[in-house]
């Protein structure tokens, strides 16, 4: 049964995103995603200017005169959302769970598919695989995919994104277009005791790489068209001055003392979350998977436009 606020929520970002298609958004989708190949369309006769190579030589035999086969571009697609729904994703301190972003991107992106006729599909997975929705076509099933993002009750709290990748690679033969949403804050062991977090010198070993397993998201970045948005939380990055707070991890349950009132704690807490940032960034990039950076509290469709037009852009150099 699906609550009451839960449609209204639905309805809202239907009504959002819809507007963002025909307008921001219009054409972006088609001339970055031009389809994964090309099938025959018809033969006709040789006209000047026509390439040889695309000569009939049966036809051309048959009738006496230069026939060529033409070809289309293939324009279904498959889009596949693949969804981080651990439990650091329904922290929220501006209005919006990044969750609740997750759907509305994932929103926008399936409302501009259907358009195309394109299929969408959806893998929602914390440290384990918690949904599998088959790639589909209509706005019915746009509307379900968005469902099932802001409804699903997730069965683990960590983070598992290797194992994501690996399920993909093997359940997804042919090439797709993958949008893998994600903080990517992956799980630390469990430690429920308190311990007081301190500045350090030095760099943050942590930052060194914020994905620890690459082998499968390597391997998807290959066999698919793979783009990481990348989604973050402005209290991630920096902290009000509060006096000593506890902070909880979500995903691992740690606790951690922190005082905020020290301007130093402040400082060296955002120089941490910046290089872990910039770290993720070079990490995807050596992995040659493009990144849209997401933040909750700003607007992010034009970011979203300005993304596919370097992708365009740069298609077109290439």
């Amino acid at each position: 049964m699906i609550s009451p606020e839960l449609v209204r929520t639905i309805r809202y970002i239907q009504i959002r995103t819809r507007r963002a298609v025909t307008t921001a958004f219009a054409g972006e989708y088609r001339s970055v995603f031009r389809g994964q190949g090309m099938e025959f369309d018809e033969v006709r006769e040789y006209q000047p200017g026509d390439d040889v190579g695309s000569i009939d030589w049966n036809v051309t035999a048959r009738t006496g005169r230069p026939h060529v086969k033409r070809f289309v571009e293939e324009r279904e697609m498959t889009v596949f959302f693949v969804v981080d729904v651990s439990a650091s994703g329904r922290f929220g301190s501006t209005g919006k769970a990044k969750t609740e972003v997750a759907a509305e991107l994932a929103a926008l992106v399936s409302f501009a598919a259907a358009r195309q006729n394109d299929r969408v599909g959806l893998l929602a997975f914390s440290d384990r695989i918690e949904l599998f929705v088959p790639a589909k076509k209509g706005i019915t099933h746009v509307l379900r995919i968005v469902r099932e993002i802001l409804s699903i009750q997730p069965a683990g709290a960590g983070t598992d994104l290797a194992s994501a990748m690996r399920y993909l690679n093997l359940v997804l033969r042919r090439r797709a277009t993958l949008f893998l949403i994600s903080d990517f804050l992956e799980s630390e062991p469990v430690d429920a005791r308190p311990r007081r977090w301190r500045p350090a010198g030095g760099r943050d070993r942590s930052a060194a790489a914020p994905i620890a397993a690459t082998t499968d998201l390597r391997m998807a970045a290959r066999r698919h068209d793979l783009i990481a948005a990348s989604i973050f939380d402005p209290r991630e990055a920096e902290l009000p001055a509060a006096g000593i707070v506890e902070l909880e991890d979500a995903e691992s349950g740690r606790l951690t003392l922190l005082d905020t009132g020290s301007r130093r704690v402040r400082r060296e807490y955002e120089r941490r979350a910046s290089e872990r940032r910039a770290a993720l960034t070079r990490q995807l990039r050596e992995l040659g998977i493009d990144e849209i950076p997401i933040r909750t509290d700003a607007g992010w469709v034009d970011r979203l436009v300005s993304f596919f037009r370097m992708r365009e852009r740069r298609a077109a150099w290439a």
